[in-house]
């Protein structure tokens, strides 16, 4: 299914540092970008009126929010099983978003709950939309994202960098972006900033979804691809403040270095997933060239 425009634009932070740059994939579609986007086109491919899509997540989620709003676009059917977090105020905001979808909510105290009813209803016949839209499929949309930013290099618009940084909680994304600098030849190292407890935000686990859908693109094209090296892939754990939805200090700091550069179009950082990786990615910028890659969109943060 088409959502987005791509390639979405490289933005230079000089005011910050001279080797940082930021991925704008906020702006990737309208009304909600981000990362998520890139998922949905392939994991929604082939619903049709009526059908019924089930996922999971935290109260402030932003992958259950746009699967609402696209899967409605389909006349879809979308029940969404959602478990409690720290909030935030931009996680209140999308929780606040998610109530005027036209979506079945059911509301757990843990993800234990959530995934159990999203079982039962996945057996009734829905069709199961991984957490975060992490899996083989759902990957594909971030290895075209990674191979976008190839090419991007290849039109100069950008040096080669050698860190992509993005927050990591399901992985699909990190998982997408290592898989493609492989099968490109490029020697970027991909810093997933942890922001989810360990369990689920684990190097193995990113490792296993890149794994995987090598071997998803190898049986429909026959191909041979290169294995991703573990060592292009790095989780940092220092961001993640003890709990999922936890502000941090470092990430206000960061967040309110970006608002001072008013970027247009204007642009917001969430205190769960992109500050902290933001603050992480401008340490690294002092040391070697890095780009930024901006799972959120905060225009949801506004609409109407």
């Amino acid at each position: 299914m088409s959502l987005g425009r791509f390639p979405t634009p490289i933005v230079p932070l000089t005011a910050l540092s001279t080797g940082l740059w930021i991925k704008r994939d906020d702006l990737c579609a309208d009304p909600i970008g981000g990362n998520k986007v890139r998922a949905l086109e392939f994991l929604l491919g082939g619903v049709g009126e009526d059908d019924e899509l089930v996922t999971v997540g935290s109260a402030g989620s932003t992958h259950a929010l746009a699967l609402a709003t696209y899967g409605h676009r389909l006349n879809a059917k979308v029940a969404l099983g959602l478990w409690r977090h720290e909030m935030n105020p931009t996680a209140t905001v999308v929780a606040e978003r998610l109530l005027k979808q036209r979506a079945d909510i059911a509301n757990f105290r843990s993800p234990v709950g959530a995934y159990l009813w999203g079982f039962i209803r996945r057996a009734r016949g829905a069709k199961w939309i991984a957490a975060g839209g992490s899996d083989p499929l759902g990957v594909l949309g971030h290895v075209n994202a990674g191979l976008e930013l190839v090419e991007q290099i290849e039109a100069g618009i950008l040096p080669q960098p050698s860190y992509v940084v993005v927050p990591v909680g399901t992985g699909g994304t990190a998982a997408g972006l290592a898989l493609a600098f492989a099968i490109a030849g490029r020697d970027i190292t991909v810093v997933g900033v942890r922001v989810v407890p360990k369990i689920i935000a684990r190097k193995g686990h990113v490792l296993s979804l890149a794994s995987s859908t090598a071997k998803l693109i190898a049986s429909h094209t026959g191909a041979k691809l290169p294995r991703v090296n573990p060592g292009s892939i790095d989780i940092v754990h220092t961001e993640f403040g003890g709990a999922y939805g936890r502000e941090t200090d470092s990430a206000r700091a960061a967040s309110t270095k970006l608002d001072e550069l008013r970027l247009r179009p204007p642009l917001s950082l969430d205190g769960s997933y992109s500050a902290k990786a933001f603050a992480h990615a401008i340490g690294l910028a002092a040391r070697k060239p890095t780009l930024f890659w901006l799972t959120f969109d905060s225009r949801i943060l506004n609409a109407r």
